[in-house]
Formats: structure tokens, sequence, C-alpha cells
């Protein structure tokens, strides 16, 4: 059996911009192994128990309340870019089932009757939640070639993402990008979907 041996250095809380709290921010964290070792000899307050571990998580509690008004500020800017082309959309509800799609992305455009293309999105702060999102593209993608050797329909699949959670690992990026083609789009570079996607095709009117 072999050990590892983590340094307390690589285990401190990474410096973060005044507005910011990581997670690790706690008095038996904060400050690595060192920290750990000091509670152990020392004891610990029964005040600095109250973590979100014991509290019900609050910290988790409420970023999970406030996530889905994270994530519309995206889907909003869809809808408005989207709006400004006058391309028709349908936009899905959370769990919604769609005929044809046993896991309905986010916007299909320009509906489920004659999907031509259909955009996820996602703000995600964690590689967890980020790796559900990308899963999710991938398996849009493999129902879209599937469908164009059936002849059914074949769509063009496009991910507009924001937050950490897509920066932490690489290959998981890789993945989105084979999946999409290269179609993936932020916040700040929305305004060119049109020029790099099938959306340009689906235009009526010239956007300002």
């Amino acid at each position: 059996m072999r050990v590892v041996t983590v340094e307390a250095e690589s285990s401190r809380v990474p410096t973060l911009p005044s507005e910011g709290i990581h997670r690790l921010n706690k008095p038996d964290t904060r400050g690595g192994i060192e920290d750990l070792k000091a509670m152990t000899q020392l004891g610990v307050p029964y005040p600095m128990l109250l973590y979100e571990r014991f509290l019900g998580r609050p910290f988790a509690g409420h970023k999970d309340s406030v996530s889905e008004l994270v994530g519309d500020s995206l889907e909003v800017r869809i809808e408005e870019t989207l709006g400004s082309a006058g391309i028709s959309y349908r936009k899905t509800k959370r769990a919604e089932r769609v005929p044809g799609f046993d896991q309905a992305p986010d916007f299909i455009i320009p509906d489920e009757f004659n999907p031509q293309v259909v955009i996820e999105a996602k703000i995600a702060e964690d590689d967890g939640t980020a790796r559900d999102k990308i899963t999710r593209v991938q398996h849009l993608a493999h129902l879209s070639a599937q469908d164009q050797i059936s002849g059914f329909y074949n769509y063009e699949v496009i991910a507009c993402i924001g937050g950490r959670g897509f920066g932490i690992r690489r290959e998981d990026m890789k993945k989105l990008l084979l999946a999409t083609r290269g179609k993936v789009f932020t916040l700040k570079t929305l305004s060119r979907l049109f020029e790099c996607t099938k959306l340009r095709e689906l235009k009526t009117q010239r956007c300002i």
C-alpha cells in the first residue's frame, strides 16, 4: 500500500476576491493540515462546530436556491438574442417531457416538430454540475447523429455555458467541444451565435 502525504500549504484556502467566501474557509481547514493537527490536540469549542454540515448545509442550500436564478440570466440573454433575429424557438420547462427527446434540451429551434437547432444552457460553479450538463450535451449529439442516419431529424447542438465549473477540468471541455463540434458560447460570445451556427439560416430580421 502506498501512502500519499499531502503538504499543508497545498491544502490552504486559496486567495479570493473580497466578495467571495471559499468553502474551506473554516477553522479546521483554513490553514490546511496544520489547523487539523491543532484541532485534534486542543479540541474544538462548540460554536466552531456550527458549520454547514451541522446546520443543514446553509451555504449549499443558499447556492441551490439561487442556482436557477443565476441560470435564468443566461437563458434570458439567449431569448433576447434569438428574439432580436426574429427566430422562433421553444423554451422547455424544467423536467418537461417533449416527444422525440428523452431529455428535453433547454431550447428547441424552431420547435419540437421540426428541430433544426437545440441549445443547452448552464452556469455551473462546480465541476460536478458542469459534467452533468456536458453529459446531456453529448447525449443530444448522439441522438442527432442517429437521426441523421435514419433521416428523421438532424439538428445542430449548441452549448451556452458560464461559471468556473466548466474551467476546472480541461478534459471535460474537450468533450463538450467535440460533442458540439466547437459550437460552445459564453455570455461574452453570444453575439456570434448567428455567425458560427446554423441559426444564421433561420434569421428573419437583421440583428441590432
